[in-house]
């Protein structure tokens, strides 16, 4: 039986790379992001590679009163609704942020707030109907607070304890929660930084992310040497770690 998946930040080079290989499984979406000439040549790209049918809803997902009705519309043209992707989010200045509090704010309502708008009826529903999965990208810049982007980590972390709340919780009714945590990756997010040996490419962790989801997996580190990374530095000593130039 073909799968129903919603896809929230569909133009993200990382969902792309996910989404490609369960079109190939034939596979229906409902694909929503702000960009309707981006969202249209996804949603090309997908039917072409095997998807059986792809709908496509353009939305601000900062406008948190059109959350409930994104949900409803991807219902209404789908169905029942099998697996959530969630991919949206901004890597913003964290020098803008430390200077300007609004700056801070609009991070975590893209990073963290407009996520659990969007989840929160989707895990009722789901619940309800005892079946599902959601998938949600996170960052390792969760795991621990840095100075060079700890207003985008906090948000993340805070993303990752819901995340890990929202599993406890839809696991007895049969829902699985992916919580992913990708390192550096090459995509337009980043493209201001620059590169080294740590930088993945969008295809190898969209494949991470695919086999995880398919695994019914609970937690991704991508690449996994990050689980490695993250390690070490959460056992660091604070009297040490606000020493280090991170």
């Amino acid at each position: 039986m073909s799968e129903n998946i919603l896809v929230y930040g569909a133009s993200s080079a990382i969902v792309q790379a996910v989404m490609r290989h369960f079109a190939k499984e034939g596979c229906s979406f409902v694909l929503v992001a702000r960009n309707s000439g981006r969202l249209k040549s996804v949603a090309q790209d997908l039917q072409t590679r095997g998807a059986q049918r792809v709908e496509t809803l353009v939305a601000d997902l900062n406008d948190f009163s059109g959350h409930d009705g994104l949900w409803q519309a991807a219902r209404t043209q789908l169905g029942t609704i099998h697996r959530v992707i969630m991919g949206h989010g901004s890597l913003g200045s964290q020098e803008l942020s430390e200077k300007d509090y609004h700056t801070a704010e609009m991070e975590f309502r893209t990073n963290l707030l407009s996520c659990i708008s969007i989840l929160t009826p989707i895990a009722n529903h789901m619940e309800a109907d005892g079946m599902g999965q959601i998938a949600v990208i996170s960052s390792v810049a969760g795991d621990r607070g840095r100075k060079s982007n700890y207003i985008y980590g906090s948000a993340k972390a805070a993303l990752s304890t819901y995340l890990s709340g929202l599993r406890q919780r839809l696991s007895k009714a049969g829902v699985s929660v992916l919580t992913i945590k990708p390192g550096f990756v090459d995509t337009p997010m980043t493209s201001e930084v620059d590169k080294n040996a740590l930088f993945a490419s969008p295809e190898q962790v969209g494949s991470d992310i695919y086999r995880a989801m398919k695994k019914g997996q609970s937690v991704l580190y991508t690449p996994r040497f990050w689980l490695l990374i993250m390690t070490v530095i959460r056992l660091i000593p604070e009297f040490i770690f606000k020493r280090l130039p991170l």
